[in-house]
């Protein structure tokens, strides 16, 4: 999994643990200091040698770029908390295939059910499932129960 940081921050890390070990700290103290497990500040000393700063440099992601531009994942964000009512739907439940369906409607772009997912996290979205109750509910019974009764018939009475 990628660290936190953007390829210049994580690139900056490396070189200060580099100084850090050319300082004489050992690398346990060095992982400690910024942070990272020792088998890394030795993976980027071993580079470091063989390659010099190249060795410590920045690399591109890999992976394919996303289909939506930041704008456009910003108006989907948008749209989402509007809810899902809001944008045609008969309930106020997101899914990942009506999430498809408004990014397909909205810019155009297919994406697939599965991925949707992913794409939601990325934008700080957790899956939820709505609590089921029954619609006989009766919320104020259920209260009054909770204060009167509840008291009444527990083992230890309350202070």
């Amino acid at each position: 999994m990628r660290p936190e940081g953007s390829g210049k921050q994580l690139e900056r890390r490396r070189q200060r643990a580099i100084a850090l070990l050319k300082e004489g700290r050992a690398p346990v103290e060095v992982a400690r200091l910024v942070g990272v497990d020792r088998r890394s500040v030795r993976r980027w000393n071993a580079a470091h040698r063989k390659q010099g700063a190249g060795g410590l440099a920045a690399r591109p992601v890999s992976g394919r770029p996303s289909k939506l531009s930041v704008r456009q994942r910003e108006q989907l964000e948008t749209m989402l908390v509007r809810g899902a009512a809001a944008n045609g739907f008969e309930s106020d439940l997101w899914t990942c295939p009506r999430v498809a369906q408004v990014i397909t409607r909205r810019f155009g772009i297919g994406y697939h059910v599965d991925h949707i997912g992913r794409l939601l996290r990325s934008l700080g979205w957790t899956p939820q499932r709505p609590t089921r109750r029954a619609l006989e509910r009766d919320e104020d019974g259920i209260q009054r129960w909770i204060k009167q009764e509840w008291p009444r018939i527990k083992k230890k009475p309350g202070a």
